[in-house]
């Protein structure tokens, strides 16, 4: 048996992020609710808060159907969406100053829609949010050829990490959080975050090629468009 490999540093503190939105466009969808927390090396969630908003708009049926949060609730209990969207970038922005790196699943969603979100209600926005870890990228970087789908659903019982209430903001970015653990016990990742952090943007422009090929071969996409692959803040819409 090969020896475990030699836990990193950044292991001991991680914190964790996710949105639940009004839909996929990350220039003009809403942030329905969020979630921004901290887990320790066990995976034990030690700090946590969880917002509620109202985001101006009717949430359309099929983000309804996902989340579970309806219009009529988001605008009897939610929060006004610029406060709500201040707080939470004004929460990772402290976390991410202190060196502690932020887990999101398919970052570049999250820390795409968050931006636009601040712009729009007058907020600065997080510029280049570092350090962020991505299990999403990660696994699919460290485990290429496995089959099957890479949903955080999927992915979390492949590492035998428990997710109850997909698609509840606070569910989704522990478990996140605990998968990019499981990620660093199973596999020898970058022993800094920064150099994590920068492999990442790599393996992430990779990926987009590879899956743009795909999409190609298959008519998904025409032959001049492509997928975006920056991260953690994608350059432009992603295609339809």
């Amino acid at each position: 048996m090969s020896p475990r490999p030699a836990l990193p540093a950044w292991l001991t503190r991680v914190a964790v992020f996710d949105l639940e939105t009004t839909g996929v466009d990350v220039t003009s969808d809403r942030v329905v609710s969020a979630h921004v927390g901290v887990l320790d090396a066990h995976g034990w969630q030690i700090a946590a808060r969880s917002w509620l908003a109202d985001p101006g708009i009717v949430i359309p049926d099929g983000a309804t159907a996902v989340h579970g949060i309806t219009t009529d609730h988001a605008r009897a209990h939610g929060r006004p969406a610029a406060e709500v969207v201040g707080e939470v970038t004004s929460a990772l922005r402290s976390l991410l100053s202190q060196g502690v790196p932020v887990v999101a699943y398919n970052a570049s969603y999250d820390f795409s829609l968050l931006p636009h979100e601040a712009l729009r209600h007058g907020i600065e926005p997080l510029i280049d949010p570092a350090p962020v870890i991505d299990p999403f990228v990660i696994d699919k970087a460290y485990d290429r050829y496995r089959r099957g789908k890479r949903t955080l659903e999927v992915v979390a019982e492949h590492y035998a990490v428990p997710l109850d209430g997909a698609h509840e903001a606070a569910a989704d970015a522990i478990a996140a959080g605990r998968v990019a653990q499981a990620l660093a016990r199973q596999f020898s990742l970058p022993p800094t975050l920064t150099e994590l952090h920068t492999r990442q943007i790599g393996w992430a422009r990779s990926q987009a090629a590879s899956l743009t090929e795909y999409f190609i071969s298959v008519g998904r996409l025409e032959p001049e468009e492509r997928l975006d692959g920056t991260w953690p803040v994608r350059t432009s819409p992603p295609a339809d």
